[in-house]
Parts: structure tokens; sequence; C-alpha cells
């Protein structure tokens, strides 16, 4: 199946669960940076998003403010990993998720039939009435609601760690 059909399917899951979003179309985008320049006024919360793995193949969708520091030597206690965090690679995110790199958002479980990944949530994006994310694909973006995507992820089976980055950063600061 297409990413074309994949993202069409998922727009029919939020349709089916009665959540509201908006999907615009721009340039394919790989970066915050790239991300930011093409922006046009969408308020809400941006998002940052990393695929990450423990040295004993769990695997974490971590959905971060794009403004938020992220300390993976520090994040991996904080969700409870096994040793160290790396990055999970292309191919066996295009298994778990169905993406490639850049497209990772947390719309992903959408593909995760197995229910593979554990999902972390920057406490700040609950402080947003709006989340911009990519919906499969990194040349589109869809706005939904911040209670609609807990609801979507709740449907799917997941119920995210929620983690406050921000006073994460402040702590690592202090010490």
């Amino acid at each position: 199946m297409s990413g074309t059909e994949r993202d069409q399917d998922l727009y029919r899951r939020l349709d089916e669960l009665d959540l509201d979003h908006d999907t615009i179309s721009h340039a394919p985008v790989f970066t915050v940076e790239e991300a930011q320049a093409i922006r046009e006024g969408q308020v809400g919360a941006h998002i940052k998003n990393l695929f990450l793995r423990d040295k004993k193949k769990n695997l974490f969708l971590v959905t971060a403010l794009e403004t938020s520091q992220v300390d993976l030597k520090q994040l991996r206690h904080l969700i409870g990993a096994s040793g160290n965090l790396s990055f999970g690679n292309a191919d066996l995110l295009m298994e778990v998720l169905g993406v490639i790199p850049g497209s990772v958002s947390p719309l992903c479980v959408f593909n995760d039939q197995e229910r593979r990944v554990h999902v972390v949530l920057d406490k700040g994006i609950l402080d947003h009435e709006t989340v911009h994310a990519h919906p499969l694909r990194n040349d589109k973006t869809t706005a939904i609601g911040t209670q609609d995507l807990l609801a979507f992820l709740k449907a799917e089976g997941y119920e995210p760690q929620i983690l406050d980055f921000a006073a994460a950063a402040l702590e690592a600061q202090a010490q």
C-alpha cells in the first residue's frame, strides 16, 4: 500500500473517531529548521519526534515541543529504558511505524500494528490547544486538537507517558 493510501486511511480513522483535523501540503521537510522555514502562522504546538531504542530493543516514540531540550542520557532514566538510548535506523522505522525519516509523528502509531513502541509525550504539548504533526509523510502537516490527539492515541491502544522536558532540562542545568 502506498504512503498516499495509508495517509488516507489515517484520515478516515480520525474521522471515524470524530476527531477534528486539518491537513496542509508543503514541500517535504526533514528537520525542525526546515519546518520552521515554511511555517505560516500555524498556532499551536510544533513538535519534534525521536524514534529510539534501548539495549533490550525496546522501542520509544518520543514527541516533544520543537524547542524542548532532550538529553538522551537523562531521558533513559525518566522512561525506564534498559541501558543507553540510540536512534532506530531507517529500516526499523519503516518496519515498525511505516514511515521514512522526517515523517515521524505520534500519528504513526496508526501503522504500529504490533504495538511495539512506547509513546512518550512532552508535558508542554498539553499547554497548547492544537498539535501540528506529519500524517505519515513529511510533505503534509495535520493540525489536530491536543485532546483529540490523546483520544486518538488511546483509541489506538496507547497510554502515553507524559514527561516534563522543561523541568528535566532545568534539573539537569542545576546539577
